[in-house]
């Protein structure tokens, strides 16, 4: 690949909700650039971009993708991103990497969930936007609906460029407001200029006036002509559109169809012309680790290097590829690179170019440009490398918390420490994936966002590394307490023709507040139990709570008082009077009314007003106890305490109530009684699958 100057170098992502067209319109721009002899197809899984098999299965996009070609002179890498909700993390990685976005409208289906999400990522970074109505071949297209749910839903800013000639399978060319002329759609993507047609003069002329008066109003100098009714010139336009588009005061809409390579070639014209390059964005902020001073980075191959990393691809045969783009400087393959995130410096390994899983060797990679390093270890998404000597750290990614989660199981024996190698190189790639051990059920849970999510973690894991898992709803960490205070004796005697066994322990039990955990007193008085088996006792007592007395669950919030006892002075010993005070708690224990607990956990629901009402009922239905409502933005978040018995599929139900405008966070609050009638169940389902082991 040709070496190119940031000012020739274009970074655009390419978002949209699920199902847009994203990939399709990708794979049209490699092949008006020369890249490819023929388009693939989503359906026979022959794309640039989705090329692992979990995507050839499911027709989706699951990673995002690099794709870089070649325009009018500029290197355009553009990263392909995926629509699902599951797989966000990609899509904050990618809005990281660039200097603009393209968001994909489905003609037919307008301004969706997943447009509101990427615009409300993409916003948060400022980065430009050019807005993109694809298949307008489609029946049922409507271009001026799109248009007007862009302008409400998305911003009263976003304006057409370009309006359609023909709809639906006429759709034929577009009319180009700027310049006030007819575009018309050949072969294979080729433009035509032709006739504005006679019937549309009068739309076109009132859709340009709209779009002069929009620029305008960005530019004091043109606003002034603008209201004298001078003439503004096309290129005086350009230029203020250029810098209006840069600093999102306008957000312009371009239409076509990627299916039909139709409007195609015009958005790759558009971001060469107008996009910025990355010498037009501002200098990036970072702390110098030295100082834990504030710095930045211009765009300049001859300042100090930095860049970022945005994705990791883990490989048992290749091993780690790491994504970044260089924000400053440059890295050539025979230097050392220094992490300046963790304060490591390695070697660098082999620097590429990728396109897909193609991938292409760079002696070096400049300022503006996106690279890859192959075969490093200490790496890992959110990193910023740097030159050693005057190092910067940029802020890490940041992501949202997973809360689907599942318990996994190894399929095979003795696959455990490699589901621990394959797990740990997951977390890796995907920082929306994480891994816990359950003290309590001595399960290993992972945490996704969401069931398709998961699936393909798993499908990664047995195809990368070799290893077969299931995923099952996690047991709930119950545990079991008392509720009234009680005494009991324990007394463990064994003669066996030798030296006897001797212990002999009076307890007393009393509940304690809920979260107060243990707490062992010793009022033994005149050496009836000698001090040194008074640990004993105390394991004893814990050893017993850890298997509690109704379901086999650990008991907490306990005190135990011995207070009496006996001892013999050759038969007693340690583990004696551990069984002694094992036996006294489990018989006070079962007198003190014992009750399971469940943990509850504290949960904000954030969603759209409409739908808060059944959201609402909902968490009621899960025994959740509603605390509070509070506005947040557009939207309200609801405040509620919810058993986590509940809440184990709970993302992917309320992505359904609420078309997949609601989300959740939720962290351990603290425990609490099991409602009697379901203890009940859960007891007795415990007692069975005890017999079952037994």
């Amino acid at each position: 690949m040709n070496s190119f100057t940031s000012k020739n170098i274009r970074n655009v992502g390419l978002f949209s909700h699920a199902g847009s067209g994203k990939t399709t319109l990708s794979e049209a721009l490699l092949f008006n650039a020369g890249l490819l002899s023929r388009r693939g197809k989503v359906e026979e899984g022959n794309t640039v971009s989705d090329w692992q098999p979990e995507e050839i299965k499911r027709g989706i996009s699951i990673d995002l993708s690099i794709l870089p070609w070649e325009w009018k002179g500029c290197k355009v890498n553009l990263i392909d991103t995926p629509g699902y909700a599951d797989f966000v993390g990609n899509v904050l990685g990618a809005i990281r990497a660039v200097d603009s976005a393209v968001v994909l409208l489905c003609a037919t289906s307008g301004v969706e969930v997943g447009t509101e999400k990427v615009w409300e990522y993409i916003s948060r970074e400022n980065l430009p936007v050019i807005f993109f109505i694809n298949r307008m071949d489609r029946e049922g297209a409507n271009f001026d609906e799109a248009v007007e749910e862009l302008q409400e839903k998305i911003n009263p800013r976003a304006t057409p460029l370009f309006i359609p000639v023909g709809k639906e399978s006429d759709f034929r060319g577009v009319i180009d407001l700027l310049h006030f002329r007819a575009l018309y759609f050949g072969k294979e993507g080729k433009v035509e200029e032709g006739e504005i047609p006679e019937e549309m003069k009068e739309v076109a002329q009132r859709a340009r006036e709209n779009l002069v008066e929009n620029i305008a109003e960005t530019n004091d100098e043109l606003l002034d002509l603008y209201l004298e009714g001078q003439e503004i010139s096309p290129s005086q336009l350009e230029e203020a559109l250029r810098v209006a588009i840069r600093e999102r005061h306008i957000f312009p809409i371009l239409c076509g169809s990627g299916v039909e390579n139709k409007g195609v070639d015009i958005l790759a014209d558009f971001l060469v012309d107008f996009a910025p390059s990355p010498l037009e964005r501002p200098p990036v902020r970072g702390i110098n680790p030295l100082t834990e001073e504030e710095e930045e980075r211009k765009c300049d191959e001859n300042e100090p290097f930095s860049a970022l990393v945005f994705k990791i691809i883990s490989d048992p045969y290749v091993g780690k590829l790491a994504l970044f783009r260089v924000f400053s400087g440059k890295i050539s393959s025979d230097s050392r690179l220094y992490n300046a995130s963790r304060g490591v410096e390695e070697k660098v390994g082999q620097l590429l170019f990728l396109r897909g899983k193609n991938q292409e060797s760079a002696k070096e990679i400049k300022a503006g440009d996106i690279g890859v390093v192959a075969k490093i270890d200490e790496v890992y998404i959110g990193d910023t490398l740097a030159d050693r000597e005057h190092p910067i750290v940029f802020p890490p990614i940041s992501y949202p918390e997973p809360t689907y989660m599942a318990a996994i199981r190894p399929l095979g024996k003795g696959d455990e420490e490699k589901i621990s190698q394959a797990l740990s190189r997951l977390m890796e790639e995907d920082p929306t994936f994480r891994l816990y051990r359950d003290p309590d059920t001595k399960e290993d849970i992972v945490y996704g966002m969401g069931d398709i999510h998961l699936d393909v973690l798993t499908e990664k894991m047995k195809r990368k590394f070799g290893v077969e898992v299931s995923l099952t709803i996690p047991q709930v960490p119950y545990k079991e307490t008392i509720k009234k205070p009680a005494k009991a004796e324990g007394k463990y005697k064994r003669q066996s023709g030798g030296r006897g066994q001797y212990g002999h322990a009076f307890l007393e039990l009393e509940p304690l507040p809920r979260g107060q955990g243990f707490e062992f007193v010793d009022k033994i008085v005149g050496g009836v139990i000698p001090r040194n088996y008074i640990p004993a006792v105390e394991k004893g007592v814990q050893e017993a709570m850890q298997e509690g007395v109704l379901a086999g669950y650990p008991v907490i919030d306990v005190r135990a008082t011995v207070y009496d006892g006996s001892y013999h002075p050759v038969d007693s010993s340690d583990m004696a009077f551990k069984i002694a005070g094992s036996m006294a708690f489990k018989k006070g224990a079962s007198e003190a009314e014992p009750v399971l607990l469940e943990p509850i956990m504290s949960v904000e629901v954030i969603v759209p007003e409409e739908y808060m009402g059944d959201v609402i009922g909902d968490l009621n239905s899960r025994r959740g106890r509603i605390l509070g409502m509070d506005p947040q933005d557009s939207y309200q978040k609801i405040r509620a305490l919810v058993p986590l018995a509940e809440l184990f599929r709970y993302s992917v139900d309320l992505r359904s109530l609420t078309q997949g405008q609601g989300y959740f966070t939720m962290k351990f609050s603290h425990y609490e009684e099991v409602p009697a009638q379901l203890a009940e169940a859960i007891i007795e389902k415990a007692k069975k699958e005890k017999e079952a082991v037994s």
